[in-house]
């Protein structure tokens, strides 16, 4: 069975989704492994209401059988044929959304209780710009090179496997790099766009689950390491020694 979504070439070409307005909107991005796509929206549909929108934009022109399973009133699919980088791909879902929130999240993670409702509570009580599952602290006597994980709290950085965004704080740094083709280190560099701009991160324990994580895993290791170094490369020239920008270390 064929999916009834919408085919553009470029991502440039990508209009409107939907017209109707949602609580949050969950953003996903896959150039590939599509049964895992259909694990963790069906993860969410199990968990919380309709008033949660799901954007899913696939990436060039993998195998999409299954994918027209989870098509309905709140889960709207593009395909960009040409393929796009998850930078930009992210971006051009944020921008569409109707949802004054947005979570990002890897098609790897799965719910397995709600874990949208406490985390768009913790957003909306006003306090931080971006609430996530998994972040942490810039090791500073790492001269900026890796992150810890120091657990629930304020943080410097959240994780694309799962966190929640306020719109127009987003906005308000740019998003994400455009120059990010590749997800990882690409969130790092915009959770401190975020901080740079006064922007909260706070980190919480949550009821999600991560399977394989194709992104990484069974990713070319040669481009892997090559377009990480390349994101990587850009926080450390723009942020590293910024050490004010940084939360109280713990």
């Amino acid at each position: 069975m064929s999916v009834p979504m919408k085919v553009y070439k470029r991502i440039g070409d990508l209009r409107n989704l939907s017209k109707k307005d949602f609580t949050a909107t969950v953003l996903l991005f896959a150039d590939g492994f599509i049964p895992d796509v259909i694990t963790c929206v069906n993860s969410i549909k199990a968990q919380v209401g309709e008033d949660i929108a799901i954007y899913l934009l696939i990436s060039g022109n993998p195998d999409l059988a299954g994918l027209e399973t989870i098509q309905d009133e709140r889960t709207y699919i593009v395909q960009i044929s040409e393929g796009v980088g998850w930078g930009e791909a992210i971006n051009a879902l944020v921008k569409l959304s109707n949802s004054k929130d947005v979570i990002i999240m890897d098609p790897s993670t799965i719910l397995t209780g709600d874990a949208i409702s406490p985390t768009l509570a913790k957003l909306n009580e006003g306090d931080f710009s971006a609430v996530g599952w998994k972040g942490g602290l810039v090791n500073i006597e790492d001269e900026w090179r890796s992150v810890d994980d120091k657990g629930p709290g304020a943080v410097d950085v959240l994780f694309s496997y799962f966190f929640a965004v306020n719109k127009d704080a987003a906005l308000s740094v740019n998003l994400f790099n455009i120059r990010a083709i590749y997800y990882r280190n690409a969130d790092i560099e915009f959770s401190l766009r975020l901080r740079q701009g006064q922007g909260r991160l706070w980190q919480m324990d949550l009821p999600l689950k991560q399977e394989r994580h194709h992104g990484y895993y069974d990713t070319d290791p040669a481009f892997r390491d090559e377009q990480s170094k390349k994101n990587y490369d850009r926080i450390l020239d723009r942020f590293r020694g910024k050490n004010e920008i940084l939360v109280e270390r713990r």
